[in-house]
């Protein structure tokens, strides 16, 4: 597969807004062309190459090009947005909407990101070695298309509001999370291996969420229907099953009631 690699140059004073890294973009490309892609600071726009050293070869397609990142991008955001195919490797921490509205390829950030990343997601890996901000594979505010498809997997903790109105697709935390996960949830899954806070599957109808460690407060809209023995994401265990909200219109299928389904590891 064909690489370029993106050394950062500068920081800059505001947020780079920088949509165009993507492979996406990159394919057919030369080096000069790449440099020349616009970049926003502010209402300002300028040149990639005015923050990066760009080296190497795109390939023909997305889907044989891969983006390498070096240097401190913890100010740039929307890397790999709307990315279909391909590959992003992030050698340090991102800012916010890395991965947003991807359908495809795969993002590895060998750091942290921060908010609305994978926002509205349909397909696709993305791959989180440090912590995630808050609004993880959630919707865009105003939206109710949370994220639809693909994987999200962090290694380390998460924030709040993670995979609002998401209804498609998995998410693992591997530590802990902050309030309101799965909020208006309609579908798809969400894994937490460490402890989540209050409002966990507040106003869900539908999909699953699995909490390894402790939930601080219990939404009262779940009701606790059984223990079962099942295995998540390759760990054996006992699990309470709760089902909700119980406040909230639930659909049905072969006559019975279709809920969310909340699991506690014992």
């Amino acid at each position: 597969m064909a690489k370029i690699t993106l050394t950062a140059t500068k920081t800059p004073e505001l947020r780079l807004e920088a949509e165009n890294i993507s492979p996406d973009i990159f394919a057919g490309k030369s080096v000069a062309e790449i440099a020349q892609l616009h970049v926003f600071v502010g209402k300002e726009s300028q040149k990639l190459g005015d923050y990066f050293e760009v080296a190497g070869e795109s390939g023909s397609t997305a889907a044989n090009t891969t983006i390498v990142i070096n240097g401190d991008v913890s100010r740039v955001k929307y890397i790999g947005m709307k990315m279909t195919d391909g590959e992003v490797i992030i050698n340090g921490d991102a800012d916010m909407y890395v991965g947003a509205w991807m359908s495809g390829g795969k993002i590895t950030a060998n750091g942290s990101v921060d908010a609305f990343s994978g926002l509205g997601m349909t397909g696709g890996e993305l791959t989180v070695k440090g912590n995630a901000g808050n609004y993880l594979g959630a919707a865009y505010r105003g939206d109710w298309r949370g994220m639809q498809g693909g994987i999200i997997r962090v290694s380390g903790n998460a924030g709040s509001d993670i995979g609002t109105f998401m209804r498609g697709g998995t998410i693992i935390i591997g530590g802990n999370v902050d309030v309101h996960v799965g909020t208006h949830m309609e579908g798809g899954t969400i894994i937490v291996k460490g402890d989540a806070k209050s409002r966990v599957g507040g106003q869900m109808v539908k999909g699953e969420i699995y909490v390894f460690g402790d939930i601080e407060v219990m939404m009262p809209g779940f009701q606790y229907r059984k223990d079962v023995d099942i295995e998540v994401d390759g760990t054996e265990g006992s699990f309470a099953l709760y089902e909700g909200d119980i406040g909230e219109r639930h659909g049905k299928k072969k006559g019975e009631t279709i809920y969310g389904q909340l699991y506690m590891k014992y």
